[in-house]
């Protein structure tokens, strides 16, 4: 391989992991503390209660120490959060609280209180308060710098672009990029597997996402662009993005630099009549209801958008359900034999096709879900009921949490739920479905549901599909742990012995 690229693929995805275990370790915490200190502002005036309204309990708070109250059981307890976290449920119930320095947060386990934090409306429920801080790294004009309705438009562009229709182009060229990137490796070897598909996961984003110009003759440059601007996120962003941190000035010029090089690819492509076959054209070609073109700096936004939360989650993924096939041998046989029966390079229908390969994704990321907790804030104050028939009422302003580490696991719901076993997730069975609605949440669910999770579905299959049709895999080093606390990156390396072959 080219050293400079490997060095620079290498850096970026180095940073982008970094980021989000800033991200995902800090996130809680701080959005709880940021969240006090914009209440005042954002918290819609208190309802009247009125004289026939039912006075309810707020719901159980977990015992801890003075003050402090759980963060000592976090820093301490084996497992962290985590194991706090389904701990408390054990013993409180579905609906609890955890309490520490005067902030609380509400955890919903299980689906039967989760429908109003899925489905309620952002006066209700707000997932905006959260993500203020990406507003320097996205740009003006997008995302959570503008309001519901505007964002809601910008998310059907992406519901748009990203519709089966346009994704069956995307197959060949991720395909193109796998083989080509796979071609480097020997007859045989050994490599870290985690390190090798973030690499070829940022080649597809080049490609798929940014355009053949950006991938032929930019992508050096635009992934060490991407280097400054996603590590310009720290605990200090959260508070102060703006405030003139060399990392928030290396994000800035970064920034700054990739709007340029997208809107010349934008200009050059309208002078020319040009017209891509990536997102970038898609989002170009985007419309407001009232008629409204996207503007360029409305591109570049949403583009970085998916590429910040695009990346991590197909590479989290990927990472696992690799490493799950090469422990699990009977899964390994069962997904290498229907690449066997799928003969030769896929199509859109056949990775579509691909069953074995899909529930063995599916499990993979209900056993290791790319974020513990889904986080949200109570706009106004509003009852659960619990299975046991308890009732709550959660205050407004309350940070409202859904633990992925213990809806995916729940034993009403999985049968054997530590298990490995993508038969859960076959017809006939489907024990996501046979409970209700907002059972697997993974993707997450209902207003905020991810709408890449068929484009991530798709690369995901992808790659894992060329390495079973072409490589024996053995996994060498111990099957990883969970990487940090909160963290749900495979630890350390991921080595695998490779041997080249061709499936008869």
């Amino acid at each position: 391989m080219d050293d400079d690229h490997g060095t620079t693929t290498t850096t970026t995805t180095r940073t982008i992991v970094h980021t989000w275990l800033v991200f995902t370790i800090i996130f809680p915490i701080t959005i709880v503390i940021a969240t006090m200190i914009a209440r005042a502002r954002t918290i819609p005036p208190k309802r009247k209660r009125r004289p026939h309204d039912k006075l309810l309990q707020p719901p159980p708070v977990s015992e801890g120490a003075p003050i402090v109250g759980v963060l000592p059981a976090i820093l301490t307890t084996s497992g962290g959060l985590q194991a706090v976290i389904r701990d408390q449920y054990l013993k409180l119930g579905s609906v609890f609280t955890l309490s520490s320095l005067g902030i609380k947060v509400t955890f919903l386990v299980g689906p039967k209180v989760s429908a109003h934090f899925f489905h309620g409306t952002e006066s209700e429920i707000s997932i905006s308060d959260v993500y203020k801080m990406t507003v320097p790294i996205f740009g003006k004009g997008v995302g959570y710098d503008v309001d519901n309705d505007t964002r809601n438009e910008q998310h059907r562009f992406f519901a748009e672009t990203l519709r089966p229709a346009k994704l069956r182009n995307h197959v060949g060229l991720m395909v193109g990029e796998v083989q080509e990137y796979f071609a480097r490796w020997g007859q045989c070897g050994t490599v870290d597997l985690k390190q090798e598909i973030d690499s070829v996961l940022l080649l597809i984003a080049s490609r798929c996402l940014l355009g053949k110009e950006v991938r032929d003759h930019m992508h050096a440059e635009v992934s060490s662009l991407l280097h400054d601007l996603i590590g310009g996120l720290h605990l200090v962003s959260m508070f102060f993005p703006h405030l003139p941190t060399p990392a928030h000035r290396r994000r800035d010029r970064a920034r700054a630099r990739l709007g340029e090089i997208l809107t010349g690819i934008a200009r050059s492509r309208k002078s020319s009549g040009r017209a891509g076959d990536d997102l970038l054209q898609g989002l170009m070609d985007s419309r407001y209801k009232d008629g409204r073109a996207t503007t360029e700096a409305e591109v570049t936004g949403l583009l970085v958008a998916l590429l910040f939360a695009g990346h991590h989650t197909s590479s989290t993924v990927t990472a696992w359900t690799a490493a799950r096939l090469l422990r699990h041998a009977e899964w390994l046989h069962a997904a290498t034999e229907e690449q066997r029966r799928g003969g030769g390079v896929p199509d859109y229908d056949a990775v579509l096709r691909m069953d074995v390969l899909h529930r063995s994704v599916k499990e993979a990321l209900r056993l290791h879900p790319v974020t513990p907790m889904i986080l949200r804030r109570a706009r106004r104050a509003f009852a659960v009921q619990t299975e046991e028939g308890q009732e709550y009422e959660i205050p407004e302003g309350r940070v409202l949490a859904s633990p992925l580490v213990v809806n995916n696991m729940l034993p009403g719901v999985y049968r054997d739920p530590d298990a490995f076993d993508p038969d859960r997730f076959a017809a006939g069975r489907e024990e996501d479905r046979a409970a209700r609605e907002l059972t697997y949440t993974s993707f997450g669910a209902g207003k905020h549901a991810c709408m890449g999770e068929g484009y991530a579905y798709l690369q995901i299959k992808v790659i894992l599909s060329h390495l079973l049709r072409n490589f024996e895999l053995e996994l060498v080093s111990p099957f990883p742990e969970t990487e940090g606390m909160i963290s749900m990156r495979p630890k350390g390396e991921v080595m695998v012995r490779y041997n080249r072959r061709v499936l008869q």
